[in-house]
């Protein structure tokens, strides 16, 4: 049975990329590897069914979906 909810540990993965907009700062701090907070945003991502970030040559950017999805997290992780 697929959870209705992602793990905690995406969301915290999800919440440090999208406010550093930036995966390798945001593995800097969570001690993992950039590839590891790619492969995560991902598994979220597929679990929800939608994209929250837009991937350029040069880094990530939240898109839409994500700002919004960022406020939820960010609220709950509090």
């Amino acid at each position: 049975m697929r959870s209705k909810y992602p793990p905690l540990h995406l969301l915290s993965i999800f919440e440090a990329a999208a406010r550093h907009q930036n995966f390798k700062s945001a593995s800097n701090e969570l001690c993992i590897t950039p590839s590891a907070v790619s492969h995560q945003i991902k598994a979220l991502e597929e679990q929800l069914g939608f994209s929250l970030f837009q991937r350029k040559s040069r880094g990530v950017v939240l898109n839409n979906a994500g700002e919004m999805y960022l406020n939820f997290v960010q609220q709950g992780l509090e």
